[in-house]
């Protein structure tokens, strides 16, 4: 369970602001379709997560368990610092075809995603967890549980977030998730 709670909260969060949820808010606002686009998202973060996993779950089987705790203590503190620094959405993505919200999504989303904080969390996350669901299935949740709102209130949520404040507030937690795991190599 602690694989899921730590993927679900770490995506949850990290995702606030990211560009992906601003691709959310695009799509919504442009083909008025939540659940299309929904479906997009579920599928491309799943297809994107899957992937990230096993890259995870190899990298994590080469290493050590110290250097792994190390790695991942080290990158929820590298988080920390990118979560900082607010997302811009570029052009490329404010000119979504006109194939289908579900289409547009799935492809947006997957391009998106590749290189993204939430799919290098995923690797992490993968890396330092044996359950390869449960870290999958924790850190598609998050996705969903970021995003949904957004497509569902579109622009009116949007405004009424303080963004800044909540990036303040993922960073800490980062900052946090990233020193218990430095700390459980010192204190075994």
């Amino acid at each position: 369970m602690e694989a899921f709670f730590v993927s679900f909260s770490t995506v949850a969060i990290a995702e606030m602001g990211d560009r992906t949820q601003l691709l959310a808010l695009v799509l919504a606002a442009r083909y008025q379709k939540p659940l299309p686009i929904i479906a997009g998202i579920f599928c491309a973060t799943l297809a994107s997560h899957v992937a990230a996993g096993f890259i995870g779950l190899w990298f994590g089987s080469l290493l050590k368990p110290t250097i792994v705790q190390a790695l991942v203590g080290i990158s929820m503190i590298a988080m920390a610092l990118w979560t900082l620094k607010p997302d811009q959405l570029s052009d490329e993505h404010k000119n979504v075809s006109a194939r289908g919200a579900f289409i547009a999504t799935l492809t947006g989303f997957f391009v998106a995603e590749i290189g993204d904080k939430t799919q290098i969390a995923t690797i992490a996350l993968a890396a330092a967890y044996p359950s390869l669901l449960a870290v999958i299935a924790g850190t598609t949740a998050g996705m969903m549980t970021a995003n949904v709102p957004i497509v569902i209130l579109g622009k009116t949520l949007s405004k009424s977030l303080p963004l800044k404040a909540i990036h303040w507030g993922a960073a800490a937690l980062f900052l946090g998730l990233g020193v218990v795991y430095l700390g459980r190599i010192f204190w075994r």
